[in-house]
């Protein structure tokens, strides 16, 4: 694969409508063309016998459901910025 150049970048950067000084266009470069390099080499990897999975974690593992004495209401309303008769106040964020 050719090296990712400052034209390619470029080129992203105009499609994005971003403004990209020449420091952060010759950064950008290096960077894209490390990644494309680092993808390139994981697709060379033989993988004929390893089945397709959908997640990293080949099974999921949970811990034990155990009940436990939960923060004291008055502990976790201490760090609260606003509350009010034992409940945290937030801004309203839908309908108003």
């Amino acid at each position: 694969m050719p090296p990712v150049t400052v034209e390619t970048v470029d080129h992203v950067a105009r499609l994005a409508r971003l403004s990209l000084t020449a420091e952060e266009r010759e950064a950008f470069a290096r960077q894209l063309d490390q990644v494309l390099a680092y993808a390139e080499s994981i697709q060379a990897l033989d993988t004929t016998g390893v089945e397709p999975m959908s997640h990293a974690a080949a099974r999921e593992t949970f811990r034990e459901d155990v009940p436990r004495p939960s923060l004291p209401r008055e502990a976790a309303l201490a760090a609260a910025p606003d509350a009010e008769d034992g409940l945290f106040r937030v801004p309203r964020v839908l309908g108003g």
